[in-house]
């Protein structure tokens, strides 16, 4: 089966609690933030020893197709395609399906964001194989993160009661919960049988078809008049239809209501989603004020401050702050805000300043 294996990594967002150094142009997944590799040139790596480089597909938008084209040269340039416009997950992944379907009916698609950092790779391949094949038999297959703390911030999936972290086999699925309050989140993570979601999913090509002709009919209806992909008329096509799909994600528009879903629980595989600065300072090297730099850094009196600057930086007596620069901006922000950066990002847009988006 493994020549009938697709992989999509969605690479459309923005990365806006990345700003200033995440812009339309050069967004949070072609950004270099741990090593020599951006996020998405690691996400590739790691799919690579699993899904052959003429399997492994892109959907991101035009401002970064290009970018994105010359950091993963292996992936074939015609994979790479840009979203006509921004219609959340459920059109993006039915688009996918959609080709894969047509250029092999037997094909089995992952579906791997682009932007996570995930540094037990071998590890979660081990787990992404197992998906690939759990596939085979269930409509849907979900990879659920083994929780380190009550988080409010993503949606879980419930196993059952007795399910073991780090089991290669596909449970069913008992429920899809959206994002919790702080005491929800508590009783989930007690209770040990609840899983962040991550957004990783595995199922048949025809399987998304049929799910979206189903539950999704305006939007499956408007792909499926699309013509071959590939011809000349492809392109412009899509800029007529895709627009007008639903803007859904795709949790919503199919995968908490299909009949047949299973998941695997996967135990520690050094996750995180990057998220925001504060992330990235967290899992930054520190010095023994737990002050994390790219820089050259003083720090006098100073503890738990994030820098990332080109130049000297000096700070004293403060605590606890994001400090970004690029040539034409600078971010200083308290690290528990950090992820209030996209607000910003926000008033930016309704003060019409492109110059700085």
């Amino acid at each position: 089966m493994a020549n009938h294996r697709y992989g999509l990594i969605m690479a459309g967002g923005r990365g806006t609690r990345f700003w200033p150094r995440s812009r339309k142009r050069n967004a949070k997944q072609v950004l270099r933030f741990f090593g020599d590799r951006t996020l998405i040139q690691q996400t590739g790596d790691r799919l690579l020893p699993v899904i052959p480089p003429e399997n492994l597909w892109v959907i991101t938008n035009e401002a970064l197709r290009e970018e994105i084209r010359h950091q993963l040269p292996e992936i074939p340039k015609e994979h790479v395609i840009a979203e006509p416009a921004q219609r959340n997950t459920a059109p993006c992944i039915a688009l996918a399906a959609h080709i894969f379907h047509e250029l092999d009916p037997e094909a089995v698609l992952g579906v791997f964001p682009a932007d996570h950092l995930i540094l037990k790779e071998a590890r979660f391949r081990s787990f992404v194989k197992a998906a690939f094949r759990a596939a085979e038999s269930n409509d849907v297959v979900v990879l659920g993160i083994q929780p380190r703390w009550a988080e409010t911030g993503y949606g879980y999936i419930e196993f059952p009661k007795n399910t073991l972290a780090g089991q290669m086999d596909a449970r069913p699925v008992a429920s899809f919960r959206e994002k919790p309050d702080p005491r929800t989140a508590k009783r989930f993570v007690e209770r040990g049988h609840f899983y962040w979601n991550a957004g990783m999913f595995f199922w048949r090509a025809a399987t998304v078809l049929e799910l979206m002709r189903h539950h999704e009919p305006k939007t499956a209806t408007l792909l499926a008049g699309l013509p071959g992909f590939g011809t000349r008329t492809f392109k412009r096509k899509l800029a007529e239809v895709y627009p007008l799909c639903e803007n859904i994600s795709i949790d919503y528009a199919i995968a908490e209501k299909a009949a047949n879903v299973a998941g695997i629980a996967m135990d520690d595989i050094g996750w995180n989603d990057v998220g925001s600065w504060d992330a990235v300072y967290e899992l930054a090297d520190k010095d023994a004020d737990r002050n994390a730099t790219r820089g050259d850094l003083m720090a006098l009196e100073s503890h738990g401050n994030f820098v990332d600057v080109a130049k000297t930086v000096a700070l004293v007596g403060v605590d606890n702050l994001v400090i970004v620069e690029t040539p034409d901006a600078l971010l200083v922000a308290s690290r528990n805000k950090a992820q209030d950066v996209s607000k910003l990002v926000k008033a930016l847009e309704a003060k019409g300043r492109e110059e700085l988006l």
